[in-house]
C-alpha cells in the first residue's frame, strides 16, 4: 500500500475539540483503507508530520478536505529508498 507524508500547518490554534475530531476522522478513514502509522507535532515550518498508508491518492484528498477548516496539509508520496534505488540506471 502506498505511503504518504502529510506536512500539516494549523490554520487556527488546536483545541481539545479539533484534536478529538481529528482522531474520530482517523477512525472513520480506516473504512477507506487509510492507516495513520505515526503522527508527530513539530517545531519549525510545519506544526505536525503525519505518516499515512492509503490505497490511493483519492483517499488522501478526501482526508485533507475533511480537515481543511482547521489545517492545511501538504502531501508527499513516499517511496522506500530500496525501491527508488532500483530506478537508478
Amino acid at each position: 500500500m502506498p505511503t504518504y507524508i502529510g506536512l500539516v500547518k494549523f490554520r487556527k490554534k488546536p483545541t481539545r475539540e479539533t484534536i478529538k475530531l481529528n482522531l474520530e476522522l482517523n477512525e472513520k478513514e480506516k473504512k477507506d483503507g487509510s492507516i495513520v502509522k505515526a503522527t508527530y507535532w513539530t517545531l519549525g515550518r510545519y506544526d505536525a508530520v503525519v505518516i499515512i498508508e492509503a490505497p490511493n491518492e483519492k483517499v488522501i484528498i478526501k482526508s485533507s478536505i475533511a480537515r481543511g477548516e482547521w489545517a492545511h496539509v501538504e502531501t508527499l508520496v513516499a517511496v522506500p529508498a530500496e525501491e527508488a534505488r532500483k530506478l537508478v540506471e
